[in-house]
Order: C-alpha cells, then sequence, then structure tokens
C-alpha cells in the first residue's frame, strides 16, 4: 500500500475511533463473506463493521487518543465502530459468536476507555437502552398516578363548592356581582320619637 493510501486509511480508521461510543474488536478467521455479511446486517445501521490492517489500526488509535489497543491487534482483526447503543452491539456481537464460534470478541473500548473480552461480556449483559427507557416510562407513570391521586380530594371538593355557588347564583344573581346576594328585610322598626318643638323665647319686659 502506498504512503498516501496508508495516510488516509489511517485518517480514516482514527475518524472511525473519534466518531463512535465504542469499538469491539474482533478475530474473524474462518468465516465466509456470506457470514460477515450476516454479521454486519444484524448489527444494524448504527455499527460498521470492517476489516482493518492491526499496523494501521494501531496508528489510527493513537492518533485518536485511544491506548491499550495495541495487545489486542493481532491475527485477522475485523473492528465493529458503534455509533448507538454500546450494549445492543455487544449483546449482538456474542449472539453472532455463540452461533458462530469462529468469531473471537478480543476485547475494544468504551468511551476512550479499553476493554478485554471479559469487559465486552459484562458490557453485553447490561440491560439496553430501549429496556432502560420503558422501566423509566413505567415508573413516571406510576409516580403520575399517585400524584393524580392525591389531587383527586381536594379538586372534588372544590368542584362541590363551585357548584354550591353556581346554584346560589341562580337563586339570586347578585352574588356573581361581588355581593354577598341580596340582604334579608330588616324587622319593622319602632317609629321615631317626634322632635320636641323649640319654645320661643320670653321676650323682654318694657321697663
Amino acid at each position: 500500500m502506498a504512503k498516501p493510501e496508508k495516510a488516509a486509511a489511517v485518517a480514516e480508521i482514527a475518524d472511525h475511533f473519534r466518531s463512535s461510543n465504542a469499538a469491539v474488536l474482533t478475530e474473524y478467521r474462518g468465516l465466509t463473506v456470506a457470514e460477515l455479511t450476516r454479521l454486519r446486517r444484524s448489527l444494524g445501521e448504527q455499527t460498521s463493521y470492517a476489516v482493518v490492517k492491526n499496523t494501521l489500526t494501531k496508528i489510527a488509535a493513537r492518533e485518536a487518543g485511544i491506548e491499550g489497543l495495541d495487545d489486542l491487534l493481532s491475527g485477522p482483526t475485523a473492528v465493529a465502530f458503534v455509533s448507538g447503543d454500546p450494549v445492543e452491539a455487544a449483546k449482538g456481537l456474542r449472539a453472532f459468536s455463540r452461533e458462530n464460534p469462529l468469531l473471537v470478541i478480543k476485547g475494544g473500548v468504551l468511551d476512550g476507555r479499553p476493554l478485554d473480552a471479559a469487559g465486552i461480556g459484562k458490557l453485553a449483559d447490561l440491560e439496553s437502552r430501549e429496556v432502560l427507557l420503558a422501566k423509566l416510562a413505567g415508573a413516571m407513570s406510576g409516580s403520575l398516578a399517585k400524584a393524580v391521586s392525591l389531587f383527586a380530594a381536594p379538586l372534588s371538593q372544590l368542584a362541590r363548592t363551585v357548584d354550591a355557588l353556581r346554584v346560589k347564583a341562580e337563586a339570586d344573581p347578585s352574588v356573581l356581582a361581588g355581593g354577598a346576594g341580596t340582604p334579608a328585610p330588616a324587622a319593622d322598626a319602632a317609629p321615631a320619637a317626634p322632635a320636641a318643638e323649640e319654645t320661643p323665647a320670653e321676650a323682654p319686659a318694657e321697663a
């Protein structure tokens, strides 16, 4: 491979490392082209599976700031670059390797941290993002149901109060004007005493 081609290949692999959430290194010795095609399809659109050259991948990993992969880069190597859910990808690779033992999971990297084969296995044991979201949605639904039950009693009391006010307003429209209703007629009051007549002052006597 000419130097420009090598440089382009290194740059492409380094870009894959940078843009991926995870990468899983595998050995595919003995797998047929049809089996590799089936593996690629099973991993979905968010995971690309590419056969790589070990020496170029070592350089690319260093350029991407990833360490700890050199020991894994031996023998025929293909890398699953994961841009989606790493758990789903790990599950898919493990399931395929159980059906096709010629696929050997060697290790990988998750969020820039190297993982050995056992680490990839633990990743595959985790619950997927979809399952966790479903559980979160269920928990939120339960919490909302509890909240509704807590608010149900005060709301029913408010509804009864509003209904009582409506009935009162129908009987006495002045309630809607902000008053307390038409006042009841006052009891008959005793007639007021007539005002006393003024007694005219006596005229002064003539001298």
